[in-house]
């Protein structure tokens, strides 16, 4: 099922997106889906609503150098145990919305397209045999990074914590096995980044397993599973996408403030 959350006027809500006949729709959901999905009955042509971010978490966190060939583009070999660091949920936005390049700031501002974990229950400590159960589905995500900031500050919280530099969605896909499926990013049309999740140094379950020992998770929060190699650098205007066989395609643009 793809769960998305979209406001039609002034009202915001979750819903399940859909194929009717030619077009796709969206069933809207009562209350929260994490409780179970219940349906209003109103459906909607999904042109006429806006996608939001499909989750807002408490936390995001994400992994680094999760793909050997990135690794290695950074200047380092594969890590032997993942890399934690921690994304505002200030930084998240929906498919559509403006990343804003902080151009007071920094010089440089890199794309980072990711397979996105969403949790759907409080846990911590969860063996990797039961990592399924504690995951509510899969989003497409981007790790927007200042590279200048980051190699600047010797750690990242400020180089990826900016506003709007984690955008989400367009949905989230809650039937999906996350073993082997293809990511790319493309800039303006042009493929910068292309891989398969096969290729993750540290997998889904391990990543739940290695996280949920170090903090409590809870509904909605955001793992984000590493990005492949092909980072590059975006400027005002650029057009960016996320695309993941059996999810779907996240774009935004890079605007600024003003």
């Amino acid at each position: 099922m793809r769960i998305a959350r979209f406001s039609k006027g002034d009202a915001v809500a979750f819903g399940a997106v859909e194929q009717e006949d030619e077009r796709e729709v969206i069933a809207e959901i009562a209350g929260h889906p994490f409780r179970g999905v219940e349906f209003t009955g109103k459906r909607y042509p999904l042109a006429d609503v806006r996608l939001l971010a499909p989750i807002l978490p408490t936390k995001i966190v994400a992994v680094g150098k999760n793909y050997a060939e990135h690794a290695r583009e950074m200047g380092s070999e594969p890590p032997e145990e993942p890399i934690l660091f921690l994304k505002p949920s200030t930084a998240v936005i929906g498919p559509g919305d403006g990343i804003v390049y902080p151009q007071k700031l920094s010089e440089r501002v890199d794309y980072e397209g990711e397979l996105a974990v969403v949790i759907g229950r409080l846990c911590r400590e969860v063996p990797r045999h039961r990592a399924a159960e504690v995951v509510f589905g899969y989003t497409c995500a981007n790790d927007v990074t200042a590279r200048d900031l980051q190699a600047k500050d010797d750690q990242w919280g400020r180089a990826k914590g900016f506003d709007t530099f984690c955008p989400l969605g367009p949905w989230i896909e809650t039937q999906l096995d996350p073993s082997d499926i293809a990511i790319t990013t493309t800039l303006n049309g042009e493929v910068k980044q292309s891989a398969r999740t096969a290729q993750l140094i540290h997998d889904v379950p391990a990543l739940i397993e290695f996280v949920s020992s170090v903090m409590t998770l809870l509904p909605g929060d955001v793992i984000l599973t590493g990005t492949p190699a092909g980072v590059g650098p975006m400027a005002v205007g650029d057009e960016v996408s996320v695309s993941i066989e059996g999810i779907g395609t996240l774009t935004n643009r890079v605007i600024t403030r003003d």
